[in-house]
Order: structure tokens, then sequence, then C-alpha cells
């Protein structure tokens, strides 16, 4: 084949990955079309339909599968080989893009990205909005981010941010019309705000924590959000009790816009990490990254 085609064996690859025409040309930075044609030619070459276009999908035939399943791993590997040429330059350099929840984002990396940046304007960083529990290798991220009970074990991780607790928490005017719950139990008489687990599509159950035992709640109201932030506004607007990361609202408790309930119950989680294919280690941006991320006591 000739030595071009290793390009258009690449643009098969990302197209095949993305099952999307669109989001591939996105990514790659050329028109729709382009790539179509791109891909039309490569299956003329090859006397093999690769892929199956509908006007709202893209599938793999079952070439199209036996061909990624082989060329996937060593495209893989040629990228990570090329980004690791970045040794040989005075600064790291390169893209990393980091799959990570909202309350992840917002007060795990972003603290300690804004003072990691500036010291590298060579290395750029994608943070992709995810609360669901994404495969990160096949879309294509070179890092996720999740507490340390979900970690994938074929994964390389690190810890990232400390320990945690939740914090079930409502407006003062919410609890002056409908009392302060004493015990988990209670909740089942309240209007609470639910969150929608992106990943099983079910509602989290709100865990907590007596002497020893976990006691697992399901609660109802009108309200559920599958962001942790519109949670937080609807529970300031006073529809109800939200079970939110104490950190988010530690300072509204302060300035008593909310009060916090049920303190006693709520366990510690394990906090966040970041985690990683084996591969990425070759990456001295990568390196510096997770270097910065680290959790230190």
């Amino acid at each position: 084949m000739a030595r071009e085609s290793i390009g258009d064996l690449n643009a098969f690859a990302l197209v095949a990955r993305e099952r999307s025409f669109t989001r591939a040309a996105a990514k790659v930075g050329v028109s729709q079309s382009a790539l179509s044609h791109t891909i039309r030619q490569l299956e003329a070459r090859l006397g093999v339909r690769l892929l199956t276009r509908t006007t709202r999908a893209v599938s793999l035939t079952e070439a199209g599968e036996r061909l990624l399943d082989g060329i996937g791993p060593h495209l893989d590997e040629i990228d990570a080989q090329v980004e690791a040429l970045s040794a040989l330059r005075d600064k790291p350099a390169g893209t990393i893009r980091i799959s990570a929840a909202d309350y992840a984002i917002t007060h795990v990396l972003w603290p300690k990205l804004r003072k990691f940046l500036p010291q590298y304007p060579d290395i750029k960083v994608e943070l992709i909005l995810d609360n669901g529990l994404t495969d990160i290798v096949n879309e294509r991220y070179d890092a996720g981010v999740r507490m340390g009970e979900h970690l994938a074990k074929d994964m390389i991780s690190a810890r990232i941010g400390p320990d945690f607790s939740l914090a079930v928490v409502g407006s003062p005017s919410y609890f002056k019309e409908h009392g302060i719950p004493s015990h988990p139990k209670d909740l089942v008489g309240h209007t609470c705000i639910n969150f929608r687990l992106p990943s099983s599509g079910g509602l989290y159950v709100w865990e907590f924590e007596e002497n020893g035992q976990e006691i697992k709640i399901r609660v109802d109201g009108q309200l559920a959000f599958n962001n942790i932030f519109n949670a937080l506004e609807a529970a300031l607007d006073g529809f109800g009790m939200a079970y939110i990361p104490l950190e988010i609202v530690q300072p509204l408790v302060n300035e008593r816009k909310l009060e916090h309930a049920l303190q006693e119950f709520s366990p510690p989680w394990d906090g966040y990490y970041l985690y990683y294919p084996s591969r990425r280690q070759s990456s001295p941006a990568f390196a510096a990254l997770l270097d910065a991320l680290r959790h230190r006591a």
C-alpha cells in the first residue's frame, strides 16, 4: 500500500472510534466532506466497505472491525512515540485530554492547573466534563478522574485529592416549613433533589453510615439533575434538600444561605485519582502534569 495511506488509515481509525464523521472532522480540522472522500478512497483501494453510513450513525462492517482491531494499537503507539519526542525539546509540550466529573474539575483539577499552566506554556490541557464512567481508551482520552472505589483495575492511578464528605443541605426557608431531619430515614418524608447517574441511568441512592453500618435511602422530589451545581441552585431556591460535597456548600452554610443536616451520618469518601493507560508514561508533558496534580497530604 502507498506510504500516504497511513494518513488515510489514521482518518479511518478516528471516524471508527468516534462513530461520527462530524466529530472526527472537527478533531482533525478538516471538512466532513473531505474526510468522507478520504474514507471512500481508502475503501476503493482496499476493495471492501469499512463503514456503514446512515443519516444518524456510522457503524463498522466486519472488515472495518477487523482493520481497526489490527491497526488501532499500532497507531496509538505511533502517537505516543511522536509525542515522546517532546523530551528532546527545552520544555515539555503536547495536548493532554482528561475526562472528569464537574466537582473534580472545579475543586480538584482547576486549583492545581491554574498554577501549573503558566509554568508550561507549550502544554495544552482539555478538560471534558463527564459525570459517568467513560472508557477513556475507547474515547481517546489521555486520562480520567474517578473516586478510588471506581478505578478500573487495568489502569495506573495516582491520588490527586483528599478524602471528602457529602452534605445534606437545604435553604433556611425549606427547613422552616418542613423541619430538619434528625435521621437519614426521615428523608423519606421530605422533598429531595435527585442526581441522575449518567452511566447506569438510575438515580443516586443517598448513602449514610451509623455505628459502622451503611444506610442507603432512596429519596424523592420534583427535581433530578445530572450536574451537582444545578442541584445546588435548586436547593438554594428552596426546592428541597440536596446531597452535595461539603467543600462546595460550606461557604454557603457559613453565610447562612444553606443549612446543613445529618452531619454525623455522612461518612468520608475516598478521594479522586487520576488514572491512565501505561503508554502515557512516556510523555514528558504528562509526567509534568501528573506531578503537579498529585495529592500531597
